[in-house]
C-alpha cells in the first residue's frame, strides 16, 4: 500500500527522494511495503554489492536482513526526519509513517538509524 499522492523526484544533493503532492497529517501511514527476508550469510554477500546501501537488519535479534520492496529504498536519510519506519516482523512489512504535519512537496525522510533524532553516524558517513 502506497498513498497515491507519493511521487519520486530528483533532489539537488541526495539523488532521488520521496515526496507527496498533498499535505500529510502527523501519524499518517503513507506506505506499507513487503520485504524479502534473508539470512546474515546472504547479508555478507550483499555487503559486497551496491545493495548494501538498501538492506535493513531484520528480526528481534537482528539475526537476518531484508530488502524492502515498494518505495522504501528511495526515502533519503535525515537525523531530523519527518517520517519513521516501523518493522512489522509478524506481517513481514516495513511501514512508513509521518512524525509531524508535512506540507505538500516537502521531501519525506527517515532516519536510517531507526529512531528520529538519533545522530549516530550512519554507515556512509563512517567510510
Amino acid at each position: 500500500m502506497t498513498l497515491p499522492s507519493l511521487y519520486i523526484k530528483n533532489t539537488n544533493s541526495k539523488g532521488r527522494g520521496m515526496f507527496s503532492d498533498e499535505n500529510l497529517a502527523a501519524n499518517t501511514i503513507i506506505e506499507i511495503s513487503p520485504v524479502i527476508i534473508m539470512s546474515n550469510i546472504d547479508k555478507e554477500h550483499l555487503n559486497k554489492t551496491l545493495l548494501h546501501d538498501y538492506i535493513f537488519d531484520w528480526g528481534t535479534d537482528q539475526d537476518q536482513c531484508c530488502m524492502a520492496l515498494g518505495c522504501v529504498p528511495i526515502y533519503n536519510h535525515s537525523y531530523k526526519s519527518n517520517c519513521e519506519y516501523i518493522m512489522d516482523y509478524e506481517n513481514e512489512t516495513i511501514i512508513i509513517k509521518t512524525l509531524k504535519d508535512i506540507p505538500a512537496n516537502e521531501e519525506l525522510t527517515i532516519n536510517y538509524n531507526g529512531e528520529n533524532n538519533n545522530d549516530n553516524p550512519v554507515w556512509f558517513q563512517t567510510k
